[in-house]
């Protein structure tokens, strides 16, 4: 595709996908807390489906909402509410060492700055950049499977891996659409941009797309 053909693309998936089922974050994202969920709900997203996360999320939530509250919280009782997302008993210690960092060195807020949220236990690119967009409203793109995924089939990047597409984005993706654009992109990939046999007959933006990579489709 044509890097200028971005615009339609967005606005393409935006009409479409304005009434799917968005990413859990981005539900997330409309509430006061928003940075401490979306950065404990990403943590729980490694390696795990979405709705899962989804769920997850949810429960985790209704025990504790806050750093302090989820110190309350033993280990066990941590792995036994987010089971079964991936590496559950790993994630358990990793929400604590978090929320302990965050009452012990930040008054328990969550850093709004990509610096300092990559220097908490467990936090990557992906994870600090959704805080600093969804969480505080600025400036970054985040780059998960679905982001590096599409943007390459697109043919708009040609990257290896998401970090490699994050850095690709940031220099010619327009910046109007840099918050939305992991929202779009997951539930366009969820919905229809799938990874294995896509649904191209469904896809809104079938004519714009290079289909790099793709030899089967629905």
């Amino acid at each position: 595709m044509k890097d200028s053909d971005i615009t339609a693309v967005i606005e393409a998936l935006r009409n479409t996908l304005i009434s799917k089922k968005l990413p859990i974050v981005s539900e997330l994202a409309d509430h006061k807390s928003a940075p401490f969920k979306i950065l404990i709900s990403t943590l729980l997203s490694l390696r795990t489906k979405d709705e899962m996360t989804a769920i997850a999320t949810r429960k985790l939530f209704a025990l504790a909402s806050t750093p302090e509250e989820m110190l309350k919280l033993t280990p066990e009782r941590i792995s036994e509410t987010i089971y079964p997302v991936g590496f559950y008993r790993n994630k358990a210690h990793t929400i604590l060492h978090v929320c302990r960092t965050l009452v012990e060195r930040y008054d328990s807020r969550v850093p709004h700055t990509l610096d300092e949220l990559l220097s908490l236990k467990g936090v990557g690119r992906k994870t600090a950049n959704l805080v600093v967009t969804l969480g505080y409203g600025g400036e970054g793109i985040c780059v998960d499977t679905h982001v590096h995924r599409i943007s390459n089939r697109l043919g708009y990047v040609s990257t290896k891996t998401p970090h490699e597409t994050e850095y690709a984005l940031r220099e010619k993706l327009p910046l109007e659409y840099w918050t939305e654009y992991n929202t779009l992109m997951v539930a366009f990939g969820r919905e229809i941009c799938r990874p294995t046999s896509p649904r191209c007959s469904q896809c809104p933006v079938s004519d714009l797309c290079d289909k790099v990579g793709v030899n089967r489709h629905r």
